[in-house]
C-alpha cells in the first residue's frame, strides 16, 4: 500500500490518480499507523509552509515523518517541508535536509510556473530520464543547492529540483502533472 499523507495541503487527489494509473493501491491518510506500515509514503503539497507545518504539528506528524524508514517522496511543498527552515512564514520545518527554503528574488516573473528541464541529474529516480526532458513547476520558494541535491533547475538562479538523503526523496516539480516523464519518476520511486 502506498500512503499519501493528507495534511490539507492540496494536490492529494492528483497524486493518488497518477499512482493508481501506474497500478498501485493507495490510501490517503493522516493516521500514524497507516503511514508507519505503508510500503512507501508520498508527501504531496500545494500550499503555504507555516500553515502546513502547524497542521502537521497538530497531528504530531512532524514527530513521525523523520522516523520513517520506508521510501518517502516529498513533492513541491512536501520537499520544502523536509528542509530545515522556510522563509515562507519564517517556518521551522522537518529538518531532514540541512537546507533553507528561500523566496525567489523579484527580478523576473514569480512564481516559477511552467515547464523546465533539469541539470546535473543523478540517482535512482532518474533511470530513463535525460537532461532534455521537461517537468512541470509552480513555486515561489525554492530549496538551496546542497550536498543532498540530486538535480538542479535554473530559474533566476540554480536551485534543488530534487533531493535525496537515505530513504527520503524530494521533487520541487510535480511528477503527477509532468506527463510521461513524471510517470517515469513516480514509477522509479515506487520500484525502490
Amino acid at each position: 500500500m502506498i500512503a499519501i499523507i493528507d495534511y490539507v495541503a492540496g494536490n492529494v487527489k492528483s497524486v493518488e490518480n497518477a499512482v493508481r494509473k501506474l497500478g498501485y493501491e493507495t490510501l490517503i491518510t493522516s493516521d500514524f499507523e497507516e503511514i508507519r506500515n505503508a510500503e512507501k509514503v508520498i508527501f504531496p503539497g500545494v500550499g503555504e509552509a507555516s500553515t502546513a507545518m502547524n497542521y502537521l504539528r497538530s497531528l504530531k506528524l512532524d514527530e513521525l515523518i523523520p522516523t520513517l524508514k520506508q521510501p518517502f517522496l516529498g513533492i513541491c511543498l512536501g520537499q520544502q517541508l523536509l528542509c530545515n527552515f522556510s522563509e515562507e512564514g519564517n517556518t521551522k520545518c522537518l529538518g531532514i535536509f540541512e537546507l533553507k527554503v528561500k523566496q525567489f528574488p523579484a527580478t523576473d516573473i514569480v512564481p516559477h510556473m511552467g515547464w523546465n528541464n533539469l541539470q546535473k541529474i543523478q540517482g535512482s529516480l532518474f533511470e530513463g530520464i535525460s537532461e532534455e526532458d521537461n517537468f512541470y513547476f509552480v513555486h515561489s520558494y525554492y530549496c538551496e543547492v546542497g550536498q543532498n541535491t540530486t538535480s538542479e533547475c535554473d530559474y533566476i538562479l540554480p536551485f534543488s529540483a530534487t533531493l535525496q538523503k537515505d530513504n527520503f526523496y524530494g521533487t520541487q516539480f510535480h511528477p503527477e502533472k509532468s506527463g510521461d516523464v513524471g510517470s517515469i519518476i513516480l514509477q522509479n520511486f515506487l520500484k525502490l
